[in-house]
C-alpha cells in the first residue's frame, strides 16, 4: 500500500504551485479509495478575482464557517465514491476541490483539541494501544479514525466515567450525515489537514471507539481544567 500524500503535523504551509497542489489533492483522493476503499467526494476551494484580492470559498459565502473545506453540492453523501473513474472525472472539473471523506461508512472519526489529542495519542501509543490513521487539521483539532457506530460507545462510555455530555470535553464524534477533510485539503490560506499516523498496512483495522474513550476523556478533561486555570 503506497503511503498517502501529505506531510507530518507542523501547521506549516508549504509553498506549492496550483498544479503540484491539484495533483496531489487527486493523488490522495485516489489512494484513500483504492487502497482503503474508502468514499471520496471533492469539496470546495479557495479562490480569488482574477488571481487578485483575498482568498474566498468557492461557496462565495462571505460567513463560510468552513472555507475551502466543506461539501460543494447538496447531494455530495450521494455522489461520494471508490470509483477512480469518477473521482478523476470530478477532479477534473474542479481541480483544487477538498479532499473530503464521508463518515458513518468506512469510519467514524473521534474530533478533538489538538492539545487534548497529542496528550492521549502519547498515552495511547505509551500503552501499546492498538491504533487507526490520526489527522491534525490546520484549526488546531485532531482526527481519530475509529470503526463506525462510535456515537452510542461514546455516550455510554463517558456516563461510566462520570460525564453527563462530549460537550463539556471538546469532543465530538464525526459519524453517519457528516465528513472529515483529509490531507492534503487546506483550510482556508492557514495550511493543510496532515497524518499524524498515516494510513497504512499496519493500521488497516481501525479500533473500537470503547478502547479509546477513557484516555480520549482523560486527556480532554484535563486539558479543559487547565484552561479553565490559566484563564
Amino acid at each position: 500500500m503506497k503511503e498517502t500524500p501529505g506531510t507530518e503535523a507542523t501547521h506549516v504551509p508549504r509553498q506549492e504551485n496550483p498544479r503540484e497542489q491539484s495533483e496531489e489533492l487527486l493523488s490522495a483522493a485516489l489512494q484513500y479509495a483504492e487502497d482503503r476503499h474508502w468514499d471520496v467526494v471533492p469539496g470546495t476551494w479557495m479562490e480569488t478575482d482574477d488571481g487578485a484580492g483575498a482568498p474566498r470559498c468557492s461557496c462565495g459565502d462571505t460567513a463560510c464557517h468552513a472555507p475551502g473545506a466543506h461539501p460543494a453540492r447538496r447531494d455530495w453523501k450521494a455522489a461520494a465514491t471508490a470509483s477512480a473513474t469518477t473521482l478523476r472525472r470530478m477532479w477534473s472539473k474542479h481541480p483544487r476541490a477538498a479532499v473530503l471523506l464521508p463518515t458513518g461508512r468506512a469510519f467514524d472519526v473521534v474530533d478533538v483539541a489538538e492539545s487534548a489529542g497529542c496528550l492521549a495519542l502519547a498515552r495511547l501509543e505509551r500503552e501499546r494501544t492498538e491504533l487507526g490513521p490520526v489527522a491534525a487539521t490546520p484549526d488546531r483539532r485532531m482526527y481519530f479514525f475509529v470503526l463506525p457506530g462510535a456515537t452510542p460507545k461514546v455516550i455510554d462510555g463517558l456516563h461510566a466515567l462520570g460525564y453527563a455530555s462530549s460537550a463539556a470535553l471538546d469532543l465530538a464524534v464525526r459519524a453517519e450525515g457528516d465528513w472529515a477533510a483529509a490531507p492534503p485539503t487546506r483550510f482556508a490560506t492557514s495550511g493543510p489537514v496532515q497524518w499524524i499516523r498515516r494510513p497504512t498496512v499496519s493500521n488497516a483495522y481501525l479500533p473500537d471507539v470503547a478502547e479509546l474513550i477513557s484516555t480520549l476523556a482523560y486527556a480532554c478533561g484535563r486539558e479543559r481544567v487547565g484552561a479553565r486555570r490559566s484563564a
